[in-house]
């Protein structure tokens, strides 16, 4: 395609999620209710944890970061689509596209490194419970939490960075609710192929190696269960593993089905779907599942609302 034809400093449009939907304002009105009670929850989960002393261990400081990081995920992408709905205009400029895209990749990597490391607290704190104080210590849980960041914002900027630098001929409007990084690569003029490759490559790394560290942890953990004599810490211990591992395919499901694929494999709608429910749904479940299954979090909350 001819690079004259190109339009750099006009904005996208975001064409919105399901077209064809009939009762398109009962779901956005139902995403606004989802962000605002994810929001909510979150915030109390973090506010529990800041106040109970009895919660200031390991496990609920990184709880605590994946919870920051869901407020931040779910808030990079719902607001935008209501505005956009309500407003009528579907416009967003290229440094909002940018800064959008930005911000979605890094807090969906961070917290795929994030929910890795949990795994590893699990690990430690049931198969070698005696040196969990000195292993888990303030220094290594602050260096697990700037490694999930970190981690997340340079991937992120490398690739929003290249995608980014791509010219855009004809049209601009993205098949999308987000700015999302094969959703934008459709519109380059360049053949982007070789960097179609390089993005899933980077999935495999950010995603099949946790993975595979994840299940490695599990697979030790529910050994080491096996051979528990005490039923009530058995149970306790299952509980928690089973908190996680909901968490764990919650988050690579669909992350792992959107960016695994080849682009001659992508459906639009299919992706929309997977990425409303992984950036959308988790951060509304992630609470629920370790507040209500949590003794010591349900207490915290009795006694801060006694």
């Amino acid at each position: 395609m001819d690079k004259r034809n190109e339009t750099s400093g006009a904005d996208f449009i975001l064409l919105g999620l399901f077209l064809d939907m009939k009762h398109i304002r009962f779901f956005i009105g139902a995403m606004l209710v989802i962000y605002t009670v994810a929001l909510t929850l979150n915030f109390v989960l973090i506010l529990l944890i800041c106040v109970d002393s009895h919660l200031h261990m390991p496990m609920y400081f990184l709880l605590s970061q994946l919870a920051l990081m869901d407020m931040m995920l779910i808030s990079s992408t719902v607001p935008k689509m209501a505005t956009n709905f309500f407003s009528g205009s579907r416009n967003i400029s290229r440094v909002a596209c940018g800064t959008q895209f930005f911000f979605f990749l890094t807090l969906g990597i961070a917290e795929c490194i994030l929910i890795t490391l949990m795994s590893y607290d699990r690990y430690v704190a049931i198969c070698n419970p005696l040196r969990y104080a000195l292993i888990m210590s303030q220094k290594v849980c602050l260096q697990m939490a700037a490694i999930s960041w970190a981690g997340g914002a340079l991937t992120s900027l490398t690739h929003t960075a290249y995608t980014m630098h791509f010219p855009i001929c004809g049209s601009r409007e993205i098949s999308h609710f987000l700015c999302e990084v094969m959703a934008i690569l459709k519109l380059a003029c360049e053949d982007v192929s070789a960097y179609e490759k390089a993005v899933i490559v980077t999935s495999i790394v950010v995603l099949l190696i946790p993975l595979s560290l994840i299940m490695f942890s599990y697979a030790l953990i529910f050994l080491a269960i096996l051979h528990m004599k005490s039923p009530e810490g058995r149970d306790k211990a299952l509980a928690t593993c089973f908190s996680h591992l909901t968490v764990v395919c919650l988050y690579y499901g669909p992350a792992m089905v959107v960016y695994m694929r080849p682009s001659s494999y992508h459906n639009p709608k299919l992706d929309q779907v997977l990425l409303v429910l992984g950036p959308t749904l988790t951060p509304l479940l992630n609470p629920l599942i370790y507040g209500l299954r949590n003794k010591e979090v349900v207490g915290a909350l009795r006694k801060v609302l006694s």
